[in-house]
């Protein structure tokens, strides 16, 4: 005998519901999810990093201008602190030396008198007179470059004439520019000749006119010169001795200078590389371990019933008991009216037509007073 085709339906999700037969034989699939009092445990997140850990994934490979940089910016260090040194003894020794200066010409001074006040004007008048010789030295100089340069910006005018003139050449714009880029030249360097010239003429008349100055000095103050020569010449050796010093110091000075500058290149350096790190540390990929969702760690194992050809009799039966067992808990208020109740076990075909349309009806009812069941059929 076949069996007969079973609609079930339930009532709305307000009503009772009994449990599923056979639901408390099924144990979980992850038990080791469920704690004691029933509430979910999560599982802890897995190692997402292929065996690293937290601390190999922030290790990355050092940077090797980072290297360079501390290295520079050591060695900056290091030479500031020895030109600090230096640069403190030399100011040092400079003192001294202007201190003891001051000291044994004051005394000198005294044991001399006032001759050291008349023949000071002859000495500055020497002082002048040198320093217009060195002006007028450095004038010369710079008027003889300019003579040469003018010289060659003669020359190439000459030549781009040249070339201008030539037959093959008339029409070609390349030797026109040069020709006007000489004639420029020309320009500039007879300007920079007359200014040159001007002024190699001024400082020679101006050191002719100290000359003569110092001339007339000494002729006239002959007698206190040679009084005061020891303080003027021990003067001199003093004001060689600091100048020297005065120039070391400068020199130091200008060297510290470098070498801060050097440091603080340094630094930036390793703060704009610094920046650049963290921002590719930002823009990359960030790492997160979070667990995948529930049943997705692995493809869901096969079930017995897969497993074992035979489970698919075993399933029938159950599915046909649970349909009856459905049947009768949901369905006995309608067929109490019936005669025969054996119609349950699908033996009368008529009583169990008239009952599906009685549920069917009843069914409509209730979606007409606007409550929503949940339908499901079971089909054997």
């Amino acid at each position: 005998m076949s069996c007969p085709i079973m609609e079930v339906r339930e009532g709305p999700p307000c009503e009772e519901r009994l449990p599923t037969p056979g639901a408390e034989d099924n144990p979980t699939d992850h038990p080791e999810l469920e704690g004691e009092s029933g509430t979910d445990v999560k599982k802890p997140a897995e190692d997402l990093s292929d065996g690293k850990t937290d601390g190999g994934e922030l290790e990355e490979e050092l940077d090797p201008r980072i290297q360079e940089e501390l290295e520079r910016l050591n060695q900056a260090s290091e030479e500031i602190n020895q030109l600090e040194l230096q640069l403190d003894d030399a100011r040092t020794a400079y003192r001294r030396i202007l201190t003891e200066s001051a000291r044994r010409l004051n005394s000198l001074a005294t044991q001399l008198g006032a001759c050291i006040e008349k023949a000071r004007p002859y000495y500055e008048a020497r002082r002048l007179a040198k320093e217009a010789q060195q002006d007028t030295h450095s004038a010369a100089l710079r008027y003889e470059r300019a003579v040469s340069m003018h010289a060659a910006a003669r020359e190439m005018v000459f030549v781009a004439e040249q070339g201008v003139t030539a037959d093959k050449n008339r029409l070609d714009p390349t030797w026109q520019e040069m020709l006007n880029h000489a004639t420029c030249k020309v320009n500039e360097a007879e300007e920079e000749r007359l200014r040159s010239e001007f002024e190699h003429q001024r400082v020679t008349r101006q050191c002719h006119g100290a000359e003569a100055r110092v001339q007339t000095l000494q002729k006239s103050l002959k007698r206190v010169i040679i009084k005061s020569r020891p303080y003027f010449e021990l003067k001199a050796q003093f004001n060689t001795v600091l100048e020297e010093h005065k120039s070391r110091v400068t020199s130091l000075e200008v060297s510290v200078s470098q070498a801060k500058l050097r440091y603080s290149a340094a630094l930036r350096n390793l703060e704009q590389i610094s920046e650049e790190i963290h921002a590719r540390r930002t823009k990359g990929p960030l790492l997160t371990l979070r667990a995948p969702p529930l049943g997705a760690e692995a493809p869901t194992p096969m079930t017995d019933s897969e497993m074992d050809p035979t489970a698919d009799t075993v399933s029938l039966f159950s599915l046909q008991t649970i349909a009856s067992d459905l049947q009768k808990s949901d369905s006995v208020e309608h067929l109490r009216g019936l005669s025969d109740v054996t119609s349950l076990d699908g033996r009368d075909i008529e009583a169990e037509e008239g009952e599906s349309s009685m549920g069917r009806e009843r069914a409509g009812d209730r979606g007409s007073r606007g409550t929503f069941g949940h339908h499901r059929s079971v089909s054997l």
